[in-house]
């Protein structure tokens, strides 16, 4: 009898050791049958590959339109934290190659009430690992039960093709962003309204970005002369010019009633009138864009 009691008190308290084991780390990680890679927003803008990590939140690579067309991750978590903490993030060998140690790749602060985020270097590291195999893995404590840890896995399952289709969508993107054609100077050729070869460059960038953009809220587009040519005739000919661009906007889809014109002539010069290069800078028209 007293070896029975023994025995159920010795199971009992294995079983206890082992709940509180297991209670130990709480690992949220895909299967084989729900692992799945996205790619969203393929605009020539921003390119997204997401993929779920369930009952836990959504892991987010990102680029967006730019030179140099960065990565920035995101973990974007159903439960965000509630102090200030980090995640150590390990790249985690497959189960075939388990015998291998887990190699640290870098830290992520996790701030309260944010989400975690990481930039391109350690973005595009943790790529090459999917890529490889591996299972980029982020272990933190957990700041509601100071018992458990918490490990957050990416799986590599279905993982290549989606980030193929990703890396030809970013390939695509354009190679500059909002803030480099949100303020521009275009200039004119002398007594004409033609832009020179530069300011139509400059003209057909903005173009070709806003064909993407959706969230414009307004264009103000302001013309000005240099001091030659007559006072009035000076004032109508920037008028013209301000109202030609705004027909050319209008054209690519633009509500024209976002598109504000205004000409002001000979007026707020802001160079010299004496020669040739301080009236190049004077005829010149200036777009200025914001979001909503």
């Amino acid at each position: 009898m007293k070896l029975s009691m023994l025995f159920i008190s010795l199971s009992i308290a294995t079983a206890c050791l082992s709940d509180t084991a297991s209670a130990a780390m709480r690992q949220y990680t895909a299967t084989a049958d729900n692992s799945q890679w996205e790619v969203v927003k393929t605009t020539r803008l921003q390119c997204q590959l997401n993929h779920e990590v369930p009952y836990y939140g959504e892991a987010i690579f990102s680029a967006t339109a730019s030179k140099n067309k960065d990565l920035l991750f995101n973990l974007d978590m159903v439960v965000r934290p509630d102090n200030y903490s980090i995640a150590g993030l390990k790249a985690v060998p497959p189960i075939w190659r388990a015998g291998l140690p887990a190699r640290d790749i870098a830290d992520m602060k996790l701030l309260r009430k944010f989400d975690g985020e990481l930039g391109n270097k350690t973005a595009w590291e943790m790529l090459t690992e999917l890529e490889k195999g591996y299972q980029p893995t982020f272990y933190y404590q957990d700041w509601q039960n100071s018992a458990d840890k918490i490990a957050v896995g990416l799986s590599n399952i279905n993982f290549k093709q989606a980030y193929w289709a990703f890396l030809q969508c970013r390939d695509e993107l354009l190679p500059y962003s909002f803030e480099d054609i949100s303020f521009t100077i275009m200039n004119y050729q002398p007594n004409t309204s033609k832009l020179t070869k530069s300011s139509k460059q400059r003209l057909d960038k903005i173009a070709e970005y806003l064909k993407y953009d959706t969230t414009i809220a307004a264009i103000s587009i302001d013309s000005y002369t240099d001091s030659y040519g007559g006072r009035w005739n000076n004032l109508e000919l920037s008028k013209k010019r301000a109202q030609a661009i705004k027909e050319y906007m209008v054209s690519l889809g633009i509500d024209e009633t976002k598109v504000e014109t205004q000409g002001f002539g000979e007026k707020r010069h802001v160079a010299t009138n004496d020669n040739i290069l301080g009236r190049d800078k004077n005829r010149r028209l200036v777009i200025q864009i914001e979001k909503m």
